[in-house]
C-alpha cells in the first residue's frame, strides 16, 4: 500500500449490494419482530429512524404499524441511509448473541483484528474495502460449521455476522489485510 493512500470505507448501506433481497427481509422481520428485547439505546434510535424513514401506507408513525409491513416497508430506508443500516445490524447482532461470540472467537482464532463486541460499530464511517482473498465465503462457512457443526444458522447469517464483526466487505481482495487498516 502506497503511503500516500488512505484507509477507504464504503458507507454501511453498501451491504445492500452483498444481499440477497429475500435475505435481506428475513434480517428486517427479525428486528422489527424483537425491537422489544434490544437495549434501550438502540431501541431508540431505531424506533425514530423508523417513524421518520419508513413510510407506512395508513400509518401516521409507522413504527405502529405490523411487523410484516413494518419490514417490507423498511427495505428502501435499509438501501438508501447508511445509519438506519447500521442500527438495523447492530440490532440483528445483539438479537444474534450466540452466533456473533462464536464468529467473534472464530475470527479472531484466524488472526483476524476486529473491534471488542462491545464496540459500537454504528459510530464508524463505514465498512474497510480490504478483505483477505484466502478468507472468502465459502471457506469460512465450510470451516465455521466444521468447528461448530451443531449451528442451525445459514451461510447468510455466518457471513453477514463475520462482515458486521469485521466491518469489513469484500470490496477489494487482497493477498494480505495490510496491517494499518487491519488494525482499524
Amino acid at each position: 500500500m502506497n503511503e500516500k493512500q488512505q484507509t477507504q470505507f464504503l458507507q454501511f448501506h453498501a451491504i445492500n449490494e452483498f444481499m440477497l433481497p429475500e435475505y435481506r427481509q428475513q434480517v428486517l422481520t427479525q428486528v422489527m419482530s424483537n425491537l422489544e428485547s434490544l437495549p434501550a439505546d438502540l431501541r431508540s434510535r431505531l424506533n425514530g429512524q423508523i417513524r421518520q424513514l419508513v413510510k407506512v401506507p395508513g400509518f401516521r408513525n409507522s413504527s405502529l404499524a405490523p411487523v410484516q409491513v413494518k419490514a417490507r416497508s423498511a427495505v428502501q430506508a435499509f438501501e438508501r441511509s447508511p445509519q438506519f443500516a447500521a442500527n438495523v445490524l447492530a440490532a440483528w447482532s445483539e438479537l444474534n448473541i450466540e452466533l456473533r461470540q462464536q464468529i467473534f472467537d472464530f475470527l479472531t482464532a484466524r488472526g483476524w483484528t476486529i473491534l471488542p463486541l462491545d464496540a459500537d460499530r454504528t459510530k464508524l464511517p463505514g465498512f474497510l474495502t480490504r478483505w483477505p482473498k484466502a478468507e472468502q465465503f465459502d471457506m469460512l462457512d465450510e470451516t465455521f460449521r466444521s468447528l461448530h457443526p451443531e449451528t442451525t444458522h445459514s451461510k447468510d447469517d455466518i457471513s453477514l455476522m463475520a462482515v458486521w464483526l469485521s466491518t469489513r466487505l469484500p470490496y477489494e481482495l487482497v493477498d494480505q489485510v495490510d496491517e494499518e487498516t487491519k488494525a482499524q
